[in-house]
């Protein structure tokens, strides 16, 4: 091996990956489960949700608003986060990412006292932020984006 020449080889041989598994290009195991099955692992790794749960908090911290992050499923999406924002915590005075993976669906709400600077374009260029990384299948780190989007446009002058 010369100086400089990288070595890359998969931890787990393909041909040793359970039934419904796959190694994908960039080392990563991409497995199925079967319909009632129940799911085994953590949807996130600790350290994603280390890093949503420091963007959260800086964000609050910043614009005294409230952020809620709620990832779910449900066939009328708009109608599912406008129900769901009258649930979260200080409600009034917070803003709420809702992305619905399996209908590619991200919609941002505030509440009534948090409306006058988390205004719909506000809101907008939190939906811009997230979507370019969704495009790229990173969900935690387009929900990050969102988040400090619309933070920093709140406090901008």
């Amino acid at each position: 091996m010369a100086s400089g020449d990288v070595i890359q080889r998969p931890v787990v041989a393909p041909e040793n990956l359970p039934h419904g598994a796959a190694l994908t290009a960039s080392g990563r195991i991409s497995a199925v489960r079967g319909l009632g099955q129940a799911f085994t692992g953590a949807p996130f790794k600790d350290r994603d949700l280390i890093t949503l749960d420091d963007t959260l908090t800086h964000a609050t911290r910043i614009t005294n608003v409230r952020f809620t992050v709620y990832i779910g499923d449900d066939e009328n999406p708009a109608a599912a986060t406008d129900a769901l924002l009258p649930t979260t915590p200080d409600a009034d005075n917070s803003v709420l990412v809702a992305v619905f993976p399996n209908q590619r669906s991200i919609e941002i709400r505030s509440g009534r006292t948090a409306a006058d600077r988390a205004t719909d374009r506000v809101l907008q260029l939190g939906v811009t932020a997230a979507v370019s990384s969704f495009g790229q299948g990173n969900l935690l780190d387009g929900i990050t984006s969102a988040v400090r989007v619309i933070a920093n446009a709140m406090v901008a002058p």
